[in-house]
């Protein structure tokens, strides 16, 4: 597995980290470490399919992201 760290915009409350959670946890082969106002840290299947489906997933929920 892979571990990447993404730059999450837009996040300012608990309800955003809830809702980032739950965008990232809805993407097949990943593990959630951490979700924090900003950022979030995330172990994936090393392709770089599921990276870019994190992204979305995180967009589709409002937050756009990018890797840091």
């Amino acid at each position: 597995m892979s571990e990447v760290t993404l730059r999450i915009d837009g996040m300012h409350c608990g309800s955003c980290v809830r809702r980032a959670t739950q965008a990232l946890q809805k993407v097949p082969g990943t593990q959630v470490e951490e979700v924090r106002i900003g950022a979030a840290r995330v172990n994936f299947s090393g392709e770089a399919a599921v990276l870019d489906q994190l992204i979305e997933s995180l967009k589709k929920a409002g937050l756009p992201a990018h890797v840091e």
